[in-house]
């Protein structure tokens, strides 16, 4: 019997881009905030995608609203990665080492500040808090890893 076989890779895409703030600290801030805002905006993008397809027709109004949710998703998930971004160097400047205890710390801190800023309440800032360490040092592991 004859078999096929697909060999081939597949590699992902490559968004690179520096923009020079004069400080490390701004510098990966600002790139966190770039490339996870754009992640963002294209997560709008595809829903809304999706949306005209499903329903079959696009207006003028529903584009000028998939516009308006792609900036506030963008600058919302690029508000996070900046801060997630910018407390997780700063661990790694005050303990002076780098590895997944800053990754745990910067996501924590980040969790806590903004559902602080989202007004939840205490038990709930905890719970994010607890959430958003184990999400980031899962990742970072799995960065380990592979």
């Amino acid at each position: 019997m004859p078999r096929s076989v697909l060999v081939g890779s597949f590699t992902s895409p490559k968004m690179e881009f520096a923009i020079d703030m004069g400080n490390p600290f701004f510098n990966r801030t600002v790139d966190g905030f770039l490339k996870i805002g754009a992640v963002g905006a294209s997560k709008v993008l595809a829903e809304e995608t999706y949306d005209c397809l499903r329903k079959g027709s696009i207006s003028k109004g529903k584009f000028e609203d998939a516009l308006k949710k792609m900036c506030k998703e963008g600058a919302y998930w690029g508000t996070v990665a900046g801060v997630y971004v910018g407390m997780e160097y700063g661990m790694e400047r005050i303990r002076g080492t780098r590895d997944w205890k800053n990754a745990m710390l910067g996501g924590a801190l980040t969790g806590a500040l903004i559902s602080a800023a989202s007004n939840n309440g205490r038990d709930k800032v905890i719970r994010d808090a607890i959430t958003a360490g184990a999400v980031a040092t899962a990742a970072e592991l799995v960065c380990y890893l592979t």
